[in-house]
């Protein structure tokens, strides 16, 4: 594959106990057919099933060999910054290095994990700066509003240095800004459309710009909910059900999800490349193993450079 794709590790079968061998196959499969990454997301309490991102990473680490492994998004403000620090330095050891994390504000959730649900941004900001303290100092110091923290040691420290490559993930253009003045790319949501994209990609050459980061050496993604669909039809209805379960919104489809051939997936998915995308992270909806296979064979190999 010439332009690095990444593709979502589907858990909707783990509502059945006994299903990681499906996971452990399609994972394999994943790294064979060339994917560059495997992606999960983090979601604690929501109905339908979805392990935690560290600890499905860690076995996907043991399953796989080459393939990276990123979380888009992990909600930073849901948890301790210095047991995640050490979360992640580990799956960072146990996984030779190929850790990707994304990380993202609580969707409001704060209070229900009994923590503040105000000043969410200062919060997570100051995390990210505990994080990386743990992770690029010997023994970490942060004199900040919430954490004192005085030659506190951590080991082993990350095997990707300074740390893993850290992707900050949201809609709005501060989202985007922290993305540029904290990270090291920017991953657009699925939620977004591929216009939401397009315009985040104006605000990000911006700020880039007004930062002087050099945009040559910055990451920028994109989450695309598709199907690889002979029926059209039937599939957008399939699509409909699919956010109806996930996010109580079927109608959620028809804005942010491509259904079509292989034509028209690989057109829709240059427009976003042509546009800024340097990475892809395809996330199919439903029949996952069979979709991977599609758009490996029918959809991937027209992408960027391979386009012409």
């Amino acid at each position: 594959m010439s332009l690095p794709v990444g593709i979502n590790v589907p858990q909707d079968w783990l509502s059945e106990p006994g299903q990681m061998g499906r996971v452990r196959d399609f994972a394999a499969r994943a790294e064979a057919l060339g994917f560059d990454s495997l992606w999960v997301t983090e979601s604690v309490t929501n109905a339908t099933p979805n392990l935690d991102p560290i600890a499905i990473l860690s076995y996907l680490a043991a399953c796989t060999s080459k393939v990276r492994l990123g979380v888009a998004v992990m909600l930073l403000t849901l948890h301790n910054p210095i047991q995640l620090a050490k979360s992640v330095a580990s799956l960072d050891y146990l996984s030779d290095g190929r850790l990707d994390l994304g990380l993202g504000i609580g969707q409001g959730k704060e209070a229900q994990f009994g923590y503040p649900a105000d000043k969410r941004v200062g919060r997570f900001l100051e995390m990210l700066d505990v994080m990386k303290a743990f992770w690029t100092e010997e023994r970490a110091n942060h004199q900040g509003e919430r954490w004192q923290l005085t030659d506190l040691p951590m080991q082993p420290k990350p095997v990707q240095r300074p740390h893993p490559p850290i992707w900050l993930g949201g809609r709005v253009r501060a989202v985007v800004r922290r993305a540029v003045q904290h990270g090291d790319g920017f991953v657009g949501a699925g939620m977004a459309s591929s216009e939401d994209f397009m315009a985040q990609l104006g605000w990000l050459y911006e700020e880039l710009a007004a930062a002087g980061v050099d945009p040559a050496g910055f990451r920028i993604s994109k989450r695309v909910y598709l199907t690889v669909s002979d029926s059209p039809q039937a599939d957008w209805e399939r699509a409909r059900a699919w956010f109806q379960a996930h996010y109580g919104n079927g109608a959620l489809a028809d804005r942010i999800t491509l259904v079509g051939s292989p034509a028209l997936l690989s057109a829709e998915l240059n427009r976003l490349i042509n546009a800024g995308a340097k990475h892809l992270l395809l996330n199919p909806l439903f029949d996952e193993t069979e979709q991977m296979e599609r758009l490996a064979a029918e959809v991937v190999p027209n992408l960027g450079a391979a386009n012409g």
